[in-house]
Parts: structure tokens; C-alpha cells; sequence
């Protein structure tokens, strides 16, 4: 705050002067504006409304009754969600009781009273399982994936015997899907993909310009930049080399991109957006008859499954799907029980080979 100004409403001053010194705090740490700062900085807003009072008059009875009020309103209120919100209000205490930031003895001297850290081990979420997700959400068995697939391109052909517009985007939207699929990727991963980002493998030059895949908008640590990694196309999903070659030569230069970049263009020459990717997802998944809880992100779990069950091994899995914990692949995978039925076998067989005939 201004030093020698006398505010008409100091407690209103005060607190959006705290608010803006903890979003330049954050900056300072390279978090991200509109998908870090911002929406933390509604939720402080949005906690002080509901108590109806400034940071230093919080308690912790305050944040408790925030977030019963929350699940009283969402009932299916996710654990992961609460966690964050309790973690955003945790860190904005932390930064207001902070003396080097002066807001203690600020408060004091101005309204009699100092900030206090509200969350603690007793009223916030314990992290005590590695996944949190909805107990619904699971990797695509391969009928389902077929079935997904069938219905996207089910879906073109509907509209061109119907002579209806847009038989070009569900043919974009397919291929997109399979992509997806195919190389494990996320939503953004996908929809940032540009021309110049489809690679040759030398070591496999029949798949030409689609051995691999450079990904350049991974997902970033907090801090930090986008990740980037190399996907290679591996022989289980070569048929992607034709999906790609058809869309390329048949489909994207109908849609007059001119010189976008993108991968994935538009009716209006641009960039295929991510609401427009879970659409496309929803509505193939609707047609399939598929359950409501498998969402677009289930395809990559499927790639990672899927990998693991063709025998690939768990390090070139992580690196495939550019994950920086093997921990966070296995939380992924959920392998058949015909794969762990191959697996016992083999060892069977390794182990007591006098048992097992030739060719058994």
C-alpha cells in the first residue's frame, strides 16, 4: 500500500493490495496467469464473500465451513478439487503471515489484528492414495476401441449419404481421435500439433514423415515451460501411418489452410480448438454406445495399457507418454486378465520347461 495516503476504505485497500502482491509473488515464480494465478485469486475472492470478512479476521472455523458449504452444494464434490482449494487458501496465508512481506505488523498497527495460517493437518485433505480419480474412468478394452473408431468413421458416411455439411470436419474429427490413440497423447498435446511436428524414424523408414511424433506442448512442472518429447510410431499402431497419409492428402488441403501450420485446421482456416476435440470425442463415444464415464483422456490410459501388453518395457512406455515418474505410468495401466494370465504362463514355462510339450 501507498505510504502517507489515507484510504477511504483502508480494509478494501488492504486486501487488494495483498492480493496483488501474492500475484506478482507467484509471477516471480513463472506460474502460469490464467491457469495457476488467476483462478487462485478467485477463489480468495470468492472465500472472503462467503465469509464476509478481511484476512485478518479469518479463523479456521472459516475455511472448515467453506468447504462443507461446497459439498453441500456439489455433492460429487472431488477430493482432488477441495485439496486444491484448501492449498490455494493454505498459500495465500502463508504468504500474508509472512514478515518479509510486512502484512503482520501492517494489519496490527492498522486494524489491531494479524493474519493467521487457517488450514493445518486437521481440517484439509490427507493425500493418502496415489489415484483420487473417478472409479469409473479405465483404459478402452480393444472392442471398445474399435467401437469408438467405427462410429467416428460410421459418422461420416451418415452425413454423406444424408449430403449434408460437414463430412469434412468428422473426417478430420476421426482421424484426430486416432491420433490421440495411437500416440497417447493429451487434449492440448494433440490439438497443438503442427505440420512440421510429424517426424521420420530412420531406423523404420517405410512409415516415412509419420515415424514419430515431436510433442512441443507436453505438460509443465509448476514453473516451468511446456515439455517436449519425441513419440515414435510403434508397428502395433502402424496403421496410423495411413490414417495420417489419407488426411493429409485427402482431407486437410480441402479445407484451403493456406499456410497455417496446424496439424489439425478448421471450417474457418484455424486451429482445431480442445472443446471441439471433446465433442468430437463425446459424440463417437454416444454413438458407440459407450459408458459416460470414459472420457477422451481414457485413450491415452489405453495406450499405456495397451503398450504394456505388447511387452514393451515400462521405461520406454514413461518416455513414450512423457511421463518424469514411473509411478505415474502404473497408475495408468489396468493390464487384462488374459495379459496377466500370458505373464504366469511364461513363467510356468521358464520355470518347470520339463512340464510344457514343444510348441505348448
Amino acid at each position: 500500500m501507498a505510504g502517507g495516503v489515507v484510504y477511504l476504505d483502508p480494509e478494501s485497500a488492504a486486501f487488494e493490495a495483498m492480493l496483488a502482491g501474492w500475484a506478482v509473488q507467484q509471477r516471480a515464480r513463472f506460474l502460469d496467469e490464467d491457469g495457476t494465478i488467476t483462478p487462485r485469486l478467485r477463489l480468495i475472492q470468492r472465500f472472503a464473500e462467503f465469509t464476509n470478512q478481511y484476512p485478518w479476521q479469518w479463523q479456521a472455523e472459516e475455511a472448515e465451513a467453506f468447504i462443507g458449504h461446497l459439498r453441500s452444494r456439489r455433492p460429487h464434490l472431488a477430493v482432488s478439487t477441495a485439496r486444491g482449494y484448501q492449498n490455494a487458501l493454505r498459500l495465500f496465508c502463508e504468504y500474508v503471515t509472512d514478515a518479509r512481506y510486512g502484512w503482520p505488523i501492517k494489519c496490527l498497527d492498522a486494524f489491531g489484528q494479524v493474519p493467521a495460517q487457517i488450514l493445518h493437518e486437521w481440517n484439509t485433505v490427507t493425500h493418502s492414495s496415489e489415484y483420487e480419480g473417478a472409479p469409473g474412468r479405465r483404459p478402452f478394452t480393444y472392442d471398445e476401441v474399435q467401437a469408438l473408431f467405427d462410429a467416428a468413421d460410421g459418422r461420416t458416411d451418415s452425413i454423406r449419404s444424408r449430403r449434408r455439411k460437414g463430412v469434412l470436419a468428422a473426417l478430420r474429427d476421426s482421424a484426430a481421435l486416432k491420433v490421440v490413440y495411437a500416440f497417447g497423447l493429451r487434449r492440448r498435446e494433440a490439438c497443438w500439433l503442427d505440420l512440421a511436428d510429424l517426424r521420420r524414424n530412420p531406423k523404420v523408414p517405410d512409415y516415412g514423415r509419420y515415424g514419430a511424433l515431436f510433442v512441443r506442448y507436453g505438460k509443465s512442472s509448476k514453473g516451468g515451460r511446456p515439455k517436449r518429447r519425441t513419440v515414435l510410431t510403434v508397428p502395433e499402431f502402424d496403421w496410423v501411418v495411413d490414417v495420417l497419409n489419407q488426411y493429409l492428402e485427402e482431407v486437410r488441403p480441402e479445407f484451403l489452410p493456406g499456410k497455417h501450420p496446424a496439424l489439425w485446421v478448421t471450417e474457418r482456416r484455424g486451429r482445431l480448438s480442445l472443446r471441439r476435440l471433446d465433442e468430437a470425442f463425446s459424440t463417437a463415444r454416444t454413438l458407440a454406445g459407450l459408458p459416460d464415464e470414459l472420457d477422451l483422456h481414457c485413450l491415452r490410459h489405453s495406450y499405456v495399457t495397451h503398450l504394456l501388453e505388447f511387452d514393451y518395457p515400462e521405461r520406454f512406455v514413461q518416455d513414450q507418454v512423457g511421463h518424469e515418474y514411473a509411478s505415474t505410468t502404473a497408475i495408468y495401466s489396468g493390464v487384462s486378465d488374459e495379459y496377466r494370465n500370458r505373464l504366469v504362463q511364461r513363467s510356468l514355462k521358464s520355470r518347470h520347461a520339463h512340464l510344457w510339450g514343444p510348441g505348448e
